[in-house]
């Protein structure tokens, strides 16, 4: 089920929303809204994918069950090695889903055998809830939360719809207090909305808009010819310098209303059951280096390998060949945590590679460099990376690189890259200020310069944009096309 979609929109929370806050609380006691909240995450995750439901919770048993045995025998041997299990077991799903296929076709081309394909398909979530449930467990062992003994409110962490298929990644420790003693006030549930509704618009105005120029592009390869609306005939398989620029642009701004726009949708919906999730986005592509993005991206996942793989490896604590080694690890590792396949692990040595420069010389350039170069360095640096990520194969993504320095068919630029230039340039534009804090301050400072009467209109008129805002994404929805979230793959 999406977010984005008129069952979710108009039925299922709507329903849930109701029933949640009609579920009395004894004493203070939010049992039954755990419970209510697990009924419908169940509900949620089933919806799509109804066998693998199982998967989930039996993962979700294991951890629960370590957890108490970890505490059991905690400050004893058998503690490290109950972790250790936990940890093999846990990650032993998500290998099996999502790597088995790889390994054994890399098995073939390297020994030459025939050995068949599993053809799994992945669940959805299970790199997000997998990486929750290690948290947990591995938290505990390191004394850092408390066991969970309530089966319950431990499912409830583990499948919390708002956040289950796409993260942000919410490590236990974030709500281990609020599982048990969240506040639910009405504030709090405006400021929900107000998120969702924000990121809701990222997401079916933004984001699917530019997809579609994505899907264009990625399909220019194919024969045949296009007709544009005024009537005109456009050749297809133009290989452009302009075109292959056009499509990494778009890609750029896609992933980041799209992931950004599913993040605040999720922290809109925690808010409106009364969590608080972690920020997952603070205007990466405003960011000046590479290092400063990571900071600012994913800020969930970023953390989540620092913690639990980069410290333990040792980190910036050790000589300069073994921090270097550590770094290519951990982005080694980032690279196939988003996807089986080389080119991901490419994509993460890329990133590797300037992380490295950014901390022993090109930092320190980047730091005296004029704040229009460094941007600039940065959004071309990301742009590039996307190559490697969203092509399906390293051909594919040579085919690219090719384009960009001039030496596609089409050369420099053709008629179908400056028609799609032209047909989008309004939304590239909308795209290229709403990824910065512009916005914002600009409506921030007009309230404050406004006063009390600014802050009455912006009371007033808020809600009424915001309702606008999901009639438009609502007619959006019910004309458009099935289109899910980018990170829903991962």
């Amino acid at each position: 089920m999406l977010f984005s979609s008129v069952t979710f929109l108009y039925w299922f929370l709507p329903a849930v929303v109701l029933l949640y806050y009609c579920v009395p609380r004894p004493r203070g006691s939010l049992l039954g809204r755990n419970l209510l909240l697990f009924v419908a995450s169940v509900v949620f995750y089933a919806w799509g994918e109804p066998l693998y439901i199982v998967i989930m919770l039996s993962q979700a048993c294991v951890g629960w069950l370590s957890g108490l045995l970890i505490e059991r025998f905690r400050a004893r041997p058998a503690a490290k090695a109950l972790l250790v299990a936990s940890v093999v077991v846990e990650l032993s799903a998500l290998l099996v889903f999502k790597y088995t296929d790889f390994f054994v076709a890399n098995l073939n081309a390297l020994l030459h055998t025939e050995l068949g394909l599993l053809a799994l398909a992945l669940p959805l979530g299970i790199s997000f809830y997998t990486f929750q449930i290690l948290s947990y467990t591995i938290d505990l062992y390191r004394n850092k939360v408390r066991v969970q003994r309530n089966p319950l409110y431990f499912a409830t962490y583990v499948t919390l719809f708002p956040q289950l298929v796409a993260g942000p990644i919410v490590r236990y420790a974030h709500i281990e207090a609020q599982l048990t003693g969240r506040r639910h006030s009405l504030v709090g549930f405006a400021s929900g909305v107000r998120r969702f509704c924000v990121g809701l618009g990222k997401k079916v105005l933004i984001a699917n808009t530019l997809g579609s120029l994505v899907s264009v592009a990625q399909d220019n390869v194919t024969a045949g010819t296009l007709v544009a609306p005024d009537g005109a005939v456009l050749p297809m398989g133009e290989q452009s310098l302009l075109f292959a620029a056009l499509f990494l642009v778009a890609f750029s701004f896609q992933i980041y209303f799209d992931f950004s726009g599913y993040s605040d949708m999720a922290l809109g919906l925690g808010r409106i059951f009364g969590f608080e999730f972690p920020e997952n986005f603070n205007y990466p592509l405003a960011a000046r280096s590479l290092t400063d993005f990571w900071r600012r991206w994913h800020m969930s996942m970023s953390s989540w390998f620092r913690d639990y793989v980069y410290i333990p490896l040792g980190g910036n604590r050790v000589g300069v060949l073994r921090h270097t080694t550590n770094i290519l690890i951990v982005w080694m590792v980032t690279g196939l945590w988003h996807g089986a396949g080389w080119n991901f692990v490419c994509w993460g040595l890329f990133m590797a590679a300037f992380l490295i420069a950014e901390k022993h010389f090109l930092g320190r350039v980047l730091a005296r460099a004029p704040a229009a170069l460094a941007h600039l360095y940065l959004f071309v640096l990301v742009a590039l990376s996307w190559i490697l990520f969203e092509s399906p194969d390293l051909g594919a993504a040579g085919a690219t690189v090719l384009a960009l320095v001039g030496a596609g068919s089409a050369g420099i630029a053709g008629p179908v890259s400056w028609y799609y230039l032209c047909s989008y340039a309004v939304v590239l534009v909308i795209a290229a200020v709403g990824c910065t804090s512009l916005p914002a301050r600009c409506i921030a400072g007009i309230t404050a310069r406004a006063g009390r009467p600014g802050r009455l209109v912006r009371a007033v008129a808020e809600p009424l944009m915001l309702g606008a805002l999901l009639v438009i994404v609502t007619a959006f929805v019910v004309d458009g096309s099935f289109n899910p979230f980018i990170y829903f793959r991962f």
